[in-house]
C-alpha cells in the first residue's frame, strides 16, 4: 500500500504562524501549477513501485483557492497513472471562507470522501490576530454544509498555546468542536517558526509566548473533553471517533510509502530514502515534471530513530518484536535499558512486548523519546 500528497501551494493570505511554502499568486499561476503537477504525477509513477493507492491528500497551502475544474484536472491524472483502493481516503484540506454548497457538493462527485478544515480558533479575537480569513460563524456553517451535501468524514484543526489565548478560550474552542458533527480533531501546540510574523511579533514585544503550565493545562483539558465526546486518542496531536483515524495521517507513521507531489513536497521510500522538492513555484513550473529536489539517504540509526518516534507517538506503541527483526538484538537491549528508567516513572508501559507512553509520559514524550533514540 501507499500514498500520494498533492502540495497545493496557493494561499489568499499568510496566516503569522505558518511557515509552509505557499505563495500569493495569481490563477494563472495556479493553471500553470496544475499543469506542472500532472507532468509530475506521469513522470514520478515509477516511484511507488505500482503499489496499490490508499490515500491522496490535497494539502497546502490552502487546495481549497483551486478551482473544481483544477482539482478534477488534477484527480485525473492520479487516475490515470495509479492504481487507486477502491476504498481509498480522499481528502482535501479548505479554508471554511472557501466551502460553499455548490463547492461541497462537487467534491463529493468528484470522489472526495474526507475534508480537513483549518479552523485553528472559534474565537473571533484570536482569529483576527493570526490572520485568519474567517470567522467564527463561517467555520460552523463550514462544517454543516459540508455535512449536508454528504461529507460526512469532517476533521478540523484546533491550535492550543497561542498568544492572548485564555484557558477558557480554548476550552470553549473544544466545546464548540465536539458540538458540531465532526468525527476527528487534530490540535496543535503552538511553535514558534523561523522567518514567520509570528516570531518577528514576539521578538518585538507585540505577542509574548504562552509558559509551559498553560500549554499542558490546555492539552490536560483537551484529552478530558475529547473522552468526554467519545473520542479515541490514536497519536498525540490527533483525536477520533471510532474507524474514523486519519489513514494518511497513520501512514505517515507506520512508514507507508508516499509521493509527494509540487514545490515543497516531501517523498518517503518506505525504508531508507527521502526526497525533497524545492520550494519554489516559478522553478517548479519550468521544470516540466521533473522538478529540482534533494534526496537524503537515511543510515540504519536514522531509520531506527525514526521507527522509535513515530511509534511512541501513537496508541499502538513500539512493538520490540518489529524492532528486533528490523534491527537486531543489540539495538533492541539498548533502547530496553533506556526505557528502563521511564517504565518505573511511570511514563511507559512494557506491556505484550509493546512499549507505550502513558498519559503522564505524554506531556513529557519528546525528552522520553530523545532517550530511546541512537542519535548518532
Amino acid at each position: 500500500m501507499s500514498m500520494i500528497y498533492l502540495h497545493v501551494p496557493f494561499c489568499t493570505s499568510r496566516c503569522i504562524y505558518c511557515d509552509f511554502y505557499s505563495t500569493t499568486q495569481s490563477a494563472t499561476v495556479r493553471h500553470e501549477y496544475v499543469n506542472a503537477a500532472c507532468a509530475e504525477l506521469a513522470n514520478r509513477k515509477s516511484y511507488l513501485a505500482d503499489r496499490l493507492i490508499q490515500s491522496i491528500y490535497f494539502g497546502g497551502g490552502t487546495p481549497s483557492q483551486l478551482q473544481i475544474k483544477e482539482i478534477a484536472i488534477l484527480l485525473d491524472s492520479i487516475n490515470k497513472h495509479y492504481d487507486i483502493d477502491t476504498n481509498a481516503e480522499i481528502t482535501l484540506e479548505a479554508n471554511p471562507d472557501d466551502v460553499t454548497p455548490d463547492f461541497a457538493h462537487n467534491l463529493c462527485h468528484l470522489g472526495f470522501n474526507r475534508v480537513s478544515l483549518g479552523v485553528q480558533s472559534f474565537n473571533d479575537r484570536i482569529l483576527k490576530m493570526l490572520n485568519r480569513r474567517h470567522d467564527a460563524a463561517t467555520a460552523q456553517d463550514a462544517v454543516h454544509t459540508l455535512q449536508q451535501a454528504g461529507l460526512d468524514n469532517i476533521s478540523i484543526d484546533l491550535i492550543y498555546g497561542l498568544p492572548t489565548q485564555l484557558m477558557q478560550d480554548f476550552s470553549s474552542d473544544l466545546q464548540k468542536a465536539f458540538s458540531l458533527p465532526i468525527k476527528h480533531l487534530s490540535t496543535y501546540a503552538l511553535s514558534i517558526e523561523q522567518g514567520t510574523l509570528l516570531q518577528r511579533k514576539i521578538q518585538s514585544n507585540e505577542l509574548a509566548e504562552t509558559d509551559e503550565d498553560t500549554f499542558i493545562a490546555e492539552y490536560e483539558i483537551m484529552m478530558q473533553q475529547a473522552h468526554a465526546h467519545g473520542f479515541e486518542h490514536y497519536e498525540i496531536s490527533n483525536f477520533a471517533l471510532p474507524g474514523f483515524e486519519s489513514r494518511h495521517n497513520s501512514g505517515y507513521w507506520n512508514n507507508t510509502p508516499y509521493l509527494g507531489i509540487g514545490p515543497g513536497a516531501h517523498s518517503f521510500n518506505g525504508t531508507d530514502e527521502r526526497q525533497y522538492n524545492e520550494p519554489n513555484l516559478g522553478k517548479y513550473i519550468s521544470a516540466a515534471g521533473l522538478p529540482p529536489h534533494t534526496i537524503e539517504h537515511l543510515t540504519l540509526s536514522d531509520q531506527f530513530d525514526e521507527q522509535v518516534f513515530t511509534s511512541l507517538r501513537t496508541r499502538k506503541g513500539l512493538s520490540l518484536k518489529n524492532l528486533e527483526k528490523r534491527f537486531g538484538e543489540a539495538w533492541l537491549e539498548d533502547l530496553k535499558r533506556a526505557a528502563q528508567k521511564h517504565i518505573s516513572s511511570g511514563s511507559l508501559t512494557f506491556n505484550n512486548n509493546t512499549l507505550c507512553l502513558t498519559r503522564k509520559g505524554i506531556m513529557t514524550s519528546n525528552d522520553i523519546i530523545s532517550d530511546l533514540m541512537r542519535a548518532e
